[in-house]
């Protein structure tokens, strides 16, 4: 795999096929793609910080953590807040090959991790995470998606 980022929705696109194609041939458990922090630099600041007591900048790990989506065995991971649980479960609606598998909420985090068997060709998986991280997670059109594992 010779590159590990792109920025344009044909180019994630590519870029999930081929960092699932890398994932595959190196027999690794899993890949990650995940949006980079500078993409964030869309979000007004003011939106996602609050005032703790001390009159110091406070922000919830998710909203520090970028969002990633996780490929291994013909499943998806990934962690959503309720509204992106919501979301996403409206966007499986046009992906029929794609199932919730499993929905965990661990009483010590925040939100649920979701795993979706997709039972679909590697095309078709890169357009359902194209289309996660702009409409699930919102993300700016100009994001910047990384391969960080394959």
């Amino acid at each position: 795999m010779g590159r590990f980022s792109a920025d344009t929705p044909k180019e994630r696109r590519k870029l999930v096929v081929d960092a699932i194609g890398a994932h595959r041939e190196r027999e690794s458990p899993f890949c990650t793609l995940t949006v980079g922090h500078e993409a964030e630099t869309d979000v007004d600041d003011s939106e996602t910080e609050t005032k703790n007591d001390d009159g110091e900048t406070d922000r919830s790990e998710s909203e520090l953590a970028p969002p990633w989506i996780q490929f291994g065995d013909r499943t998806l991971n990934l962690d959503c807040t309720d509204e992106e649980l919501d979301r996403l479960k409206a966007l499986l609606g046009e992906f029929p090959a794609f199932k919730i598998e499993q929905l965990r909420s661990p009483e010590e985090a925040e939100g649920t991790n979701v795993r979706i068997s997709a039972k679909a060709d590697v095309n078709r998986i890169a357009q359902f995470v194209e289309r996660t991280f702009q409409e699930v997670y919102e993300c700016p059109k100009s994001a910047t998606v990384w391969a960080v594992e394959v």
